[in-house]
């Protein structure tokens, strides 16, 4: 009789577990959920900025010696190493962290190296994480932005394209783990004739990702409307659509407002959240 309430109450308590795992995973998508893909957006954003800069600064003092100015805060620093036909720049962001131009505050160091081959058409970027932070969320991964010189429908004139492949795992405080692989396409469609100046650059992106959250639902991001960077440290318009459990939200930038604001639309109720930091 004793094993057959032990057996009994196993199986109930497998019977529990399991319908917690199917609530968990086939829960529908939230506000809450597309503020965290925002936010690892602008991980993504951030960071292959910092490294498409780096890799400018680079060709530019390859060339001519030139010193482009740069977004990075004075409390980074900066160490450069070429051996061959490659060179590397380390850049430390310190334990105690660097404030960047759009408030986001980076930790640890993050490194960046390319090819010598300053003519070359296209140049392929690698970089990677040592006990890097952004806002507190460890960064780990290895990935690569591939940069070319190109027209494209959005600008006919010849610019910077650059590719750059998400692969990478985000770890938040609260010890969530976020995996997300994809493609983004970042065009600097305007300011390129100006190198010695960063602010003036716009940039439209397009590209898709998946992300893995911590409970193992999946959901699918997709650019629907081209996100842009004008004349400001952050991505200010463009739409994203996020596909998980036969659910949508639409992230939407706005118009255009420097602000630290977007909405989410879910099943046709619409949320004002804040993004950043």
């Amino acid at each position: 009789m004793k094993a057959k309430k032990l057996l009994l109450g196993l199986c109930i308590s497998l019977f529990i577990l399991s319908c917690d795992k199917e609530n968990e995973s086939t829960s529908p998508m939230t506000s809450a959920d597309a503020k965290i893909s925002a936010e690892i957006d602008q991980i993504t954003d951030d960071v292959s900025l910092i490294v498409e800069e780096q890799s400018f600064e680079q060709e530019s003092a390859g060339r001519n010696g030139a010193t482009l100015e740069s977004m990075l805060p004075s409390c980074a620093t900066v160490t450069t190493t070429s051996t061959g036909n490659s060179w590397t720049r380390t850049i430390d962001f310190g334990a105690e962290g660097c404030e960047m131009p759009n408030g986001n505050i980076l930790k640890g160091i993050i490194i960046i190296s390319g090819s010598n081959d300053m003519n070359a058409q296209t140049q392929t970027i690698s970089y990677s994480f040592v006990e890097f932070y952004h806002n507190n969320k460890l960064i780990e991964g290895n990935r690569t932005l591939v940069r070319t010189i190109q027209s494209t429908t959005a600008n006919p004139t010849p610019h910077p394209v650059a590719t750059i492949n998400v692969d990478m795992t985000v770890t938040y405080p609260d010890g969530g783990i976020y995996y997300r692989t994809g493609n983004r396409v970042r065009e600097m469609i305007a300011g390129f004739t100006t190198p010695m100046i960063w602010q003036d650059n716009v940039f439209s992106i397009t590209g898709s990702w998946t992300t893995t959250r911590p409970n193992g639902m999946t959901h699918t991001a997709t650019i629907i409307e081209p996100l842009s960077r004008i004349n400001c440290p952050r991505i200010v318009s463009g739409t994203i659509e996020i596909v998980g459990n036969n659910n949508t939200a639409i992230l939407d930038y706005g118009d255009g407002a420097c602000d630290n604001l977007a909405t989410v639309t879910i099943n046709g109720q619409t949320t004002t959240i804040t993004l950043g930091n």
